[in-house]
């Protein structure tokens, strides 16, 4: 590797292969990973998050992993924290950094800095989740159109929070969003920034193989655990797709047959926001992925990049 000092960034929708190329990398290169996913910073979202399994985490230390229990909150802010003390730590022992997640917010926020968003109004937010996600959404649409048509509206939490930013200063969410430029940008980490892309028949298969083999090593099971231990205190964490299907599932909303289908189609919808979101940055490298393409090739075109 080139320079063991600079971070590698490898990102992209979920199923898409992140994990087992920056696996393969870190083990070839001397790295470690720093994980940047919103959902595995909580400590027993295993299954359904996909999170490294002990023997992956015996080959290369992981970073970021478990870091908070369901009890907590956890935001972008502290990503960027506990990620540039554990890029410190690994220069020190003379190995690559290697981020890797879906979670555009976080890397953005590591790359480009974070934006300038108001800190929560304990008394908005309680009057904002009281009431009706359409009624929350209906004043979404009249003050800001552009986040409306974008958000994520099956997602209470991201709505409430954007209705609060707005409320708070008065201006659009967008518009806010819209503060971090590219110039900003760190050009030494934007020229390591790289994002993974497959066509949409082999991402599909992927998810659906994805969330198969979820529900064969116990997804139901790990929920019903997590629920007598504040899954659903959680809105950040009850929002990860899977666990919120199988919670509507053990309340007997739909069949198992049904619910392991609309979380495939969920986790489909899902990986299509995180590439809209990954599309709109303009600094990033973009990787297309064959099917069943060796992690060779994939490091070879990656290098000729670099």
């Amino acid at each position: 590797m080139a320079n063991v000092h600079t971070p590698l960034f490898i990102a992209g929708p979920t199923a898409s292969g992140k994990s087992a190329l920056a696996l393969a990398l870190a083990e070839k290169f001397g790295g470690e990973i720093i994980t940047a996913d919103s959902m595995q910073v909580y400590r027993g979202l295993d299954i359904g998050t996909a999170k490294p399994t002990a023997a992956e985490r015996a080959r290369v230390p992981h970073h970021l992993l478990d870091v908070c229990d369901l009890h907590e909150n956890f935001d972008a802010a502290q990503f960027v924290r506990l990620a540039q003390q554990a890029v410190t730590e690994i220069q020190s022992r003379g190995n690559l950094p290697i981020f890797c997640g879906g979670t555009g917010l976080y890397f953005k926020a590591f790359i480009a800095g974070l934006g300038e968003a108001p800190a929560s109004d304990t008394a908005l937010r309680t009057e904002l989740e009281a009431q009706p996600l359409a009624t929350l959404l209906a004043e979404l649409e009249t003050s800001d159109p552009a986040t409306f048509a974008a958000i994520d509206r099956q997602n209470p939490r991201r709505v409430v929070r954007a209705i609060e930013v707005i409320r708070l200063t008065g201006k659009p969410f967008s518009a806010q969003r819209a503060d971090w430029q590219p110039a900003a940008v760190d050009p030494a980490l934007a020229a390591r920034y790289f994002c993974l892309k497959r066509e949409p028949a082999d991402l599909h298969a992927r998810i659906n193989v994805r969330v198969d083999e979820m529900f064969q090593r116990g997804l139901v099971a790990e929920t019903e655990h997590l629920l007598t231990h504040g899954l659903a205190e959680n809105r950040t964490a009850l929002q990860a797709i899977g666990y919120r299907q199988v919670v509507e599932h053990l309340r007997g909303e739909r069949s198992l047959t049904e619910t392991v289908e609309l979380v495939k189609i969920r986790t489909r919808q899902f990986a299509k926001r995180q590439f809209t979101w990954f599309r709109a940055q303009p600094y990033i490298n973009w990787l297309e992925l064959k099917t069943d393409e060796p992690v060779a090739s994939v490091w070879h075109r990656m290098r000729a990049i670099l």
